[in-house]
């Protein structure tokens, strides 16, 4: 049987322009879960609904935030406009921030491309079709307990292994589809990819030990781990708010903080995607107070809050499986990482 994305594909490329199709035409390709091959169209998406965005990357790829494995998992027709992120009104709050997934059915090209296209993607007009009080109720629902079950969550993040399937990392049409994309220039792909065959090579066991002995060479981002601590990791508290300036503390700083890669239960980044701004001036994005489990649904209280920093993403430069994932999470940063910067 064929997907009702399958003949929706527009081949968008990063820097084009798209436009929101209608809600009504929206919901003609969702089923009654509000979804389309499985990826969730959610309420806080409605608002868009119209407007035109440029179109951010392509999300042929995306990582899996829900098993623990890291890897990497392969999308279709699917794409990231202009930082559009769900602000979690629909969701008990949810601070995370996640940046928005739209099927090409959910699209048209804008007029700023000078192209017109007609909506290709298959229309749901059958008993199941879904209407916005079907969105709204899809978000919600309990968990099975004996004694009343705790409310929980439905998104997109909650359901991208059933939108998604496993792609390897070896796989190197994955790759070619980056930069065919526009999702990445040339130099920024091979000097990506470079160090990830590096970091691949030393962390061969066995051969990546014996690299070490003779060279000194060690997975990069150069860290050294000594530096963490084997007691009860420190706290500092800022109350930092949205519009505020500050300055990231260097990674001795920072591994200064850390048991074990965490502070407070909260991991920082180990495999170096959040190096990259120790040094940086930026502002404060947010206040992160609940967040959404991504793999039961339940919505989080943080014992210890963070905060989100403006353009500080996981860019997929150097974990290891999904190397330029385009997903684009904003990691929490604990204020005890961070430096108020008076102005």
């Amino acid at each position: 049987m064929q997907s009702m994305g399958e003949k929706s594909s527009l081949n968008l490329r990063a820097g084009e322009w798209a436009e929101v199709r209608s809600q009504d035409e929206i919901l003609r390709t969702l089923d009654r879960r509000g979804c389309l091959d499985n990826l969730p169209f959610m309420p806080e998406m409605l608002q868009h609904c119209g407007k035109s965005f440029m179109v951010y990357k392509r999300a042929d790829k995306t990582c899996d935030t829900i098993t623990g494995k890291s890897y990497s998992r392969r999308m279709e027709n699917t794409v990231h406009l202009s930082n559009l992120r769900c602000e979690g009104d629909a969701h008990g709050g949810c601070d995370s921030t996640c940046l928005l997934f739209w099927k090409e059915a959910w699209l048209k090209r804008a007029e700023e491309n000078l192209i017109s296209e007609p909506h290709s993607g298959k229309e749901n007009t059958g008993s199941d079709r879904c209407t916005v009080e079907d969105l709204a109720a899809a978000t919600r629902g309990t968990t099975a307990e004996p004694e009343g079950g705790e409310e929980v969550y439905s998104c997109q993040a909650t359901e991208l292994l059933r939108a998604s399937s496993p792609l390897a990392w070896w796989d190197i049409r994955q790759y070619w589809r980056e930069l065919a994309s526009n999702n990445v220039d040339l130099m920024q792909a091979v000097r990506i990819l470079s160090i990830g065959l590096f970091n691949w090579v030393v962390g061969k066991r066995g051969f990546g030990r014996i690299l070490f002995i003779i060279t000194g060479f060690k997975r990069y981002p150069f860290v050294d781990t000594r530096l963490m601590i084997k007691t009860n990791t420190p706290d500092l508290k800022l109350d930092l708010q949205p519009g505020e300036t500050v300055q990231v503390k260097n990674i001795e700083e920072i591994m200064a903080t850390l048991n074990k890669w965490k502070n407070k239960g909260l991991f920082y980044d180990q495999h170096g995607e959040m190096l990259e701004y120790c040094g940086k001036k930026l502002k404060v994005l947010k206040r992160v107070r609940k967040v959404m489990d991504e793999k039961s649904g339940r919505l989080l209280l943080l014992k210890n809050e963070s905060v989100i920093l403006e353009g500080a993403i996981c860019c997929g430069h150097f974990s290891p499986n999904r190397l330029l994932c385009p997903r684009s999470i904003y990691p929490f940063w604990r204020e005890i990482w961070l430096n108020r910067v008076n102005q």
